[in-house]
């Protein structure tokens, strides 16, 4: 039987009255959208499991998603790949999405998302975590994720193959043991939009995120300044969120550092040799950032968490941000080695420097050596990493 979360058959049941009626961007700008709400799709998780980091845009501040029958808001891929400086090309290496469960509408919607942008049929495979193709339950909240995923990793690269690994939980060994799938059948990405609390026993499954030539994206946390696993792996890209703002032409007019993106310093993994950073001794989190903040959010096609045709909504939250780091290493082709590091040795002027906003307070008293972990500055900060993507000469 699907799983369906009572809060979410709740707002299911709420949309029944709100179809159609979302509010719309100032379209390519999402200006003015700071006082519409946003609600997280997934529950908390329980100790040794994780959560996913989707954040559905409701109607101001209450609980109804902002979904409509038709696309009207959130960032379209054209706007996404002129955001970032992207050039789709016509082949691409082979993306993969990990989740815990599966949605069973995946494959049609999908193919609504990119007949509706112009991208051209998919390329989509989809297995469980031990590589079998019978997929595990469904859950409406992962559901969303999944289609956030594949759709930002589509709207990234279009020519991109891509394989969904579903895993039969969410529990940080059944979420591993997908990655480890995924990489063995061929994924030069990898891309996570999920996390719990960082503990003592991360090194457990450690060695699931530590493939070299394989990119490996995964989300930093939604609830601001502080760190999750497995983000805070050394051998992964962790992927932190900003708000983007868009000019009517398109161009960038401002891209800031999202209240919500996780960041800070691990408390147990020992500090990768190309972070420079003096604020941790061990592992910092984040490595680089991409749109993420809901009030900016990009638009996403689900029939499974909906009712009543509304299956269009605009989507945030560092979810969004992991699948499109997780396009740009594909569109790059640079996986050899640790991907992780590329970031930092690139030349200077090859990612967008994001150098303003926060996501909470991390200094105590008059100390502010270490305020760069939860406040974006010019060079590398916590909430951002060392930057956006600008092009994909920066990965």
């Amino acid at each position: 039987m699907a799983r369906r979360p009572l809060l979410l058959v709740l707002l299911a049941a709420a949309l029944t009255t709100a179809a159609g009626a979302g509010t719309s961007f100032a379209d390519p700008s999402p200006t003015g959208l700071t006082a519409s709400g946003e609600h997280r799709v997934c529950p908390d998780p329980a100790p040794g499991h994780v959560t996913c980091f989707v954040h559905v845009r409701t109607k101001g501040g209450d609980v109804v998603p902002d979904a409509t029958t038709s696309y009207s808001s959130g960032y379209s891929p054209a706007q996404l790949q002129k955001a970032y400086g992207l050039t789709p090309g016509a082949s691409a290496p082979l993306v993969a999405v990990v989740d815990a469960y599966a949605n069973p509408n995946a494959a049609a919607d999908l193919a609504t998302y990119r007949s509706q942008f112009g991208l051209g049929t998919a390329n989509l495979t989809q297995v469980n975590q031990a590589g079998g193709t019978l997929l595990p339950a469904g859950d409406t909240g992962w559901g969303q994720e999944e289609m956030l995923d594949l759709e930002m990793v589509s709207a990234t690269c279009p020519a991109c193959p891509i394989l969904y690994v579903g895993a039969s939980s969410t529990s940080f060994a059944d979420l591993a043991a997908a990655v480890d799938t995924a990489v063995a059948k061929g994924a030069k990405v990898v891309s996570n939009s999920y996390g719990g609390t960082e503990s003592s026993s991360v090194a457990t499954y450690a060695k699931s995120y530590d493939h070299p030539g394989v990119a490996i994206t995964v989300s930093s946390g939604d609830s601001g300044y502080g760190v999750q696993s497995p983000a805070s792996y050394g051998t992964v890209t962790a992927v932190g969120g900003t708000n983007l703002v868009l000019n009517a032409d398109g161009t960038r007019q401002a891209e800031t550092a999202w209240s919500g993106a996780g960041s800070g310093c691990s408390g147990y993994v020992t500090k990768p040799s190309w972070q420079k950073d003096a604020g941790c001794a061990k592992r910092t989190v984040a490595d680089v950032s991409a749109v993420a903040d809901p009030a900016t959010g990009v638009a996403v096609y689900d029939s499974y968490g909906s009712t009543g045709g509304a299956n269009w909504f605009v989507f945030g939250g560092t979810s969004v941000a992991a699948p499109i780091i997780g396009g740009v290493y594909a569109l790059s082709g640079n996986t050899a080695g640790v991907p992780a590091s590329l970031a930092y040795t690139s030349p200077t002027g090859t990612l967008f420097d994001v150098t303003s906003g926060s996501n909470g307070r991390c200094v105590r008293g008059k100390t502010t050596s270490g305020a760069y972990l939860c406040t974006a500055g010019t060079g590398y900060d916590g909430p951002t990493g060392v930057g956006a993507p600008k092009g994909t000469a920066g990965f």
